[in-house]
């Protein structure tokens, strides 16, 4: 169950990140780092749950490197599939703010353990 969750939200990003730039509005200022932290954020806690429950014994150190890893390659994977999508830019920030989020979603959850 635990890989199905870190799968799901894996293909809603995906699915979020097909829509045009023109269509999203903007709320408020530096959405688009808010929005990419706490949605990797998520990721990086489901992807820290699923670690936990199929190896129990991986450290804390090895569950957040995992983690941050897992976070940059797909925030990276992500950046890349927006370049194909109208309206919509490839950005390192983004990929840094992706990276933040997978890493405070990790802490978190090993952290509320």
């Amino acid at each position: 169950m635990s890989w199905f969750l870190v799968i799901f939200w894996m293909g809603a990003i995906f699915y979020f990140s097909s829509i045009p730039g023109r269509n999203i509005p903007a709320i408020f200022p530096f959405q688009d780092v808010v929005l990419h932290i706490f949605v990797y954020a998520i990721l990086g806690a489901f992807f820290a749950a699923a670690l936990k429950n199929t190896f129990p014994g991986v450290t804390l150190l090895k569950s957040i490197i995992f983690v941050v890893i897992f976070g940059f390659l797909y925030g990276l994977s992500d950046e890349w599939h927006q370049g194909f999508v109208p309206g919509r830019t490839v950005s390192g920030l983004d990929v840094f703010s992706d990276v933040l989020g997978s890493l405070a979603g990790g802490w978190l959850y090993q952290w509320r353990k």
